[in-house]
């Protein structure tokens, strides 16, 4: 019995599903219009005729109901337009067009869910398809509520008779009187079969409004169903068609994942009612606090505070009121998605649907909408905070100031400074108050990993009480992407959460390493800072000099720079800053004994790498075969550009075909095991290149200049006291 039950509920909430937009009445003959909405053919002839066009008389419904002179009864209260105001510019009664002469203005619909005009194209209500599957979803909403079981006649005169008999080439109900007089005896109309009367009725098959074909095919480019003549036409000409088959099961498969998921987190929305139906219990509970302790203030000093008071008072109420309004709208909404709802129960009975050109038309709509709701469903966020803020009064200041009596205000959402927040070691939080926010005590910031592979969401963390405006997350997992966001709190209590912001974590360990000051660099031309994080070179004279050897071919001098620390296992990531105005600068990696080997050479002489044209990089084996990774591997930088990898020489015609732009901050992840490093823009975390590198010895950080140029090294989050120099067993001399 209680199975019963659940099934009329279910079938009662479906209801708004199936009503009519405009009429509000069932669906009679329902079109879909272009936007995926369903309007009674009736009706939208009426709109139509109200807006003065001329509606095809051989559109369906074809019956007597549809001429002017013989409408139905609800038609029949409507004033016909004449016949020269339903005319506009473009339209007429001759079949075709002269030629030369303008196309026909579009057909413009008012659409009363989307509240604007709806193309409907030059044909109009031609054009659209006739929506079989609602009525049949009507029909058996009908049969089982068991309302309006009486079928009535469409063309008596008030009082109307109920009908006794349908006829299908008509498509309209009559009673016994109605139908020998619109089926008069020696014409066509009296060889039509009379029918057991019927509120639809439906052709066999799904057809073509355009060729009046059965709909076989669908057009992927379109998105709509076509006949076998829509096939050959010049509007789909390149157009990527199908089976209907093909359409009807992915459709299908695709809806039925929707709803088997709406019925499967039939908890998780029961559970977010729950949580809004304790908001609003806590909203109230706090709304009264807060009016008595305005009362008792404002009693203490109701000589002076009378006016005051009713003021205060009025505000919390209004304000208790919105909250209230806030949550139990949601909560509205958090009930539609339940399995009774009329969604569910549509989709349920659309699912029954075993036509599939009707089921393809229709199940696109509903699947859009079934998205929204598994979008609602996954990114829920209460509208509101549990309680009202506390309605505190300062009644601190003297009597003079009580005309300026006012509310507490918690702070207002913080806004997260996305250019100074990163993730590196650890991850770097900054934020502002806005300008005219409340000031706040202190801050309170959540954070947690995401996981797309699962669906559940992850708990969130939380560090309180920050007093300044930054923070540091420290030990998150790498190559992981965190949400964070911040809230502010007074002595109005907590105010509201700031937008989610999401970080990228590198993909390996942090290294932390200096440049390496001992390494014989000429000190006249490369200049290191004294923290040993930053360089910069100096061309100066040997540049000149070595410009006066450029027309004899003569390599230009490159200067080298390594890293204080050598990586002999293990995966590891750092990140730099290179100076767009850097003429040629080079960063990589390299094994240590051959770049070593290279600071014994002249270096105005041999160029410690060679361009190899087919990787778009620098491979620094000169005697590398094909089989073997080379000694060092570097990315390209110049002039705020960075060389990509295309495979082929730079186009001479198109030089910035081969280039992309220089990011604020490059990255180098290096994979001792696999012998592979790869490049990163270290803010986006979007991969530059990635190549083989020899790591049969010690490899170090290795940074290469030609001409004038800078360079920065990320420093960590938080810099530890004591520094590490030995990675997998290899330890550099300070």
């Amino acid at each position: 019995m209680a199975v019963r039950n659940g099934s009329k509920t279910s079938m009662k909430n479906m209801e708004r599903e199936l009503l009519c937009p405009v009429c509000n009445e069932m669906y009679k003959q329902p079109v879909i219009l272009p936007c995926k909405h369903n309007v009674c053919q009736v009706c939208a002839t009426e709109i139509l005729l109200q807006r003065g066009y001329m509606c095809d008389p051989n559109s369906e419904p074809n019956s007597p109901a549809s001429s002017p002179a013989t409408r139905s009864p609800r038609m029949g209260r409507r004033v016909v337009p004449k016949q020269e105001r339903l005319l506009k510019q473009g339209f007429g009664t001759y079949p075709g067009r002269k030629r030369g002469a303008s196309h026909p203005p579009a057909v413009l619909f008012p659409c009363p869910p989307c509240q604007c005009d709806v193309d409907l194209g030059e044909r109009g209500l031609g054009n659209l398809f006739r929506n079989l599957t609602l009525e049949r979803v009507v029909e058996r909403y009908r049969q089982t509520v068991n309302i309006s079981s009486a079928i009535m006649c469409q063309f008596c005169k008030p009082p109307q008779l109920e009908a006794t008999k349908g006829c299908t080439e008509c498509r309209a109900t009559f009673c016994n009187e109605c139908f020998k007089l619109y089926h008069p005896w020696g014409t066509q109309k009296a060889q039509h079969e009379p029918t057991p009367p019927t509120l639809t009725f439906k052709p066999k098959g799904l057809m073509c409004p355009d060729h009046k074909e059965e709909v076989l095919l669908y057009c992927k480019t379109c998105q709509r169903l076509v006949c076998q003549i829509c096939r050959v036409r010049r509007n789909h000409n390149g157009h990527k068609i199908t089976p209907i088959i093909s359409a009807y099961q992915a459709l299908r498969d695709k809806l039925n994942k929707s709803l088997s998921y709406i019925l499967g987190s039939q908890h998780i929305v029961q559970g977010q009612i729950s949580d809004l139906e304790e908001s609003m219990r806590q909203t109230e509970v706090s709304g009264a606090r807060a009016q008595e302790e305005v009362l008792q203030l404002i009693g203490a000093l109701r000589s002076a505070l009378e006016e005051k008071q009713a003021t205060l008072t009025r505000t919390i109420a209004e304000r208790q009121k919105d909250r209230h309004n806030v949550l139990e709208a949601q909560v509205w909404e958090r009930q539609a998605l339940l399995e009774n709802s009329g969604l569910v129960s549509y989709s349920q009975e659309v699912m029954k649907e075993t036509d599939q050109p009707c089921f393809v038309l229709v199940a696109k709509q509903i699947h859009e909408r079934m998205q929204r709701a598994i979008e609602g469903v996954q990114s829920f966020r209460p509208a509101a905070c549990a309680p009202l803020p506390p309605f505190k009064l300062d009644v601190s200041r003297e009597m003079k100031l009580l005309t300026d009596l006012h509310f507490v205000r918690a702070p207002d959402a913080p806004v997260i400074d996305t250019q100074r927040t990163y993730a590196y070691d650890h991850i770097f939080l900054s934020w502002r108050l806005p300008q005219d926010s409340a000031p706040a005590w202190h801050y309170t910031v959540e954070f947690r990993k995401t996981d797309p592979k699962h669906k559940g969401l992850k708990l969130w963390q939380r560090q309180e009480e920050i007093w300044g405006l930054s923070t540091v997350l420290k030990g998150p997992d790498t190559d992981s992407v965190y949400v964070l966001k911040v809230k502010g709190y007074n002595k109005a209590g907590y105010g509201e959460y700031s937008e989610d912001i999401y970080l990228h974590t590198p993909p390996a360990q942090v290294l932390n390493f200096f440049l390496d000051s001992s390494c014989g660099f000429p000190r006249d031309r490369l200049v290191v800072s004294k923290d040993r994080r930053a360089v910069r070179s100096v061309p100066g004279v040997p540049m000149l000099f070595a410009a006066e050897r450029l027309m004899t071919s003569c390599h230009v001098s490159m200067e080298l720079v390594l890293g204080d620390v050598a990586i002999t296992q293990g995966r590891y990531y750092w990140e730099c800053s290179v100076d767009p105005s850097s003429y040629v600068l080079k960063v990589g990696v390299g094994q240590e004994s051959k770049l070593q080997e290279l600071f014994q050479m002249p270096q105005d002489m041999v160029s410690p790498s060679r361009y190899d044209p087919d990787s778009g990089h620098d491979s620094g084996a000169e005697d590398a075969t094909l089989d073997m990774s080379p000694a060092f591997a570097f990315l390209t930088i110049g002039m705020g550009k960075i060389l990509q990898s295309h495979g082929s020489l730079p186009n001479s015609r198109d030089p910035t075909g081969c280039t992309i732009p220089l990011p604020p901050r490059l990255g180098v992840c290096l994979d001792y095991e696999k012998g592979r490093v790869g490049f990163y823009d270290a803010v986006s975390h979007r991969s530059l290149w990635e190549g083989s590198v020899d790591c049969s010895g010690p490899v170090c950080p290795a940074f290469c200049f030609i001409g004038g140029g800078a360079l920065q090294l990320q420093e960590l989050v938080s810099i530890k006291h004591e520094r590490k120099v030995t990675i997998g067993g290899f330890t550099k001399a300070e």
